[in-house]
């Protein structure tokens, strides 16, 4: 039986479609938690310096929101840190992680779609696993079956965009995975955090 709107693990998923990955973005922010700032001042610092050189006040508050709830979805300092100031490949991978402890949707798309290719060693990837993974999900929940064609459009843009952005695919036109080697540091955390299903997701078994 599907689930109602209002139980809905997706609910507030749509605004992936403004977000996006904003890796850039969560590295200034995450810096700038590091110094230990409260969120208010964080985001006072954001907004007055235009950090993220945005040409709208509001576009930076939203983002900076946005940035600041993912890196408090981590629940883990040294997390945050490791976003802040280590190499790129790794800072990203703890971007993606952060996306998945922030959004349902996302958690479940790695782990159900990508996670699922990696151990099953199948490299092949489309839009049309994108597509399926979206009817799978109208058939469960209520909410997603509610979204219009073209909001499911986009947050398939923004699972692409992911994809890419994390080397997961050469370009959008890609039809197969490419091999991903999970960092270290996030493969103790996410082992701490008893969430090993979501190892799969970085192609780690």
């Amino acid at each position: 039986m599907p689930l109602s709107i209002s139980e809905s693990p997706y609910y507030g998923a749509g605004s992936i479609t403004r977000e996006q990955f904003l890796f850039y973005e969560m590295r200034t922010t995450a810096r700038l938690m590091r110094e230990g700032l409260s969120d208010e001042e964080i985001l006072k610092r954001i907004v007055e310096e235009n950090l993220f050189q945005y040409p709208t006040e509001k576009t930076i508050k939203q983002t900076a929101g946005a940035c600041i709830r993912r890196l408090h979805a981590l629940n883990d300092p040294d997390l945050v840190d490791a976003i802040a100031t280590l190499d790129l490949d790794t800072s990203k991978q703890v971007c993606l992680y952060a996306m998945m402890k922030q959004y349902r949707l996302i958690w479940d798309f790695m782990i159900t779609v990508i996670g699922a290719k990696y151990r099953q060693q199948d490299y092949s990837f489309s839009r049309r696993d994108i597509n399926v993974f979206f009817l799978q999900l109208q058939e469960q929940d209520d909410l997603v079956a509610s979204w219009s064609e073209g909001t499911i459009k986009k947050i398939g843009s923004v699972l692409m965009r992911v994809l890419i952005d994390n080397e997961y695919i050469e370009s959008g036109r890609s039809n197969k995975l490419q091999p991903v080697l999970l960092s270290h540091v996030l493969e103790n955390a996410i082992r701490n955090n008893g969430e090993e299903m979501a190892l799969a997701a970085f192609n780690c078994f």
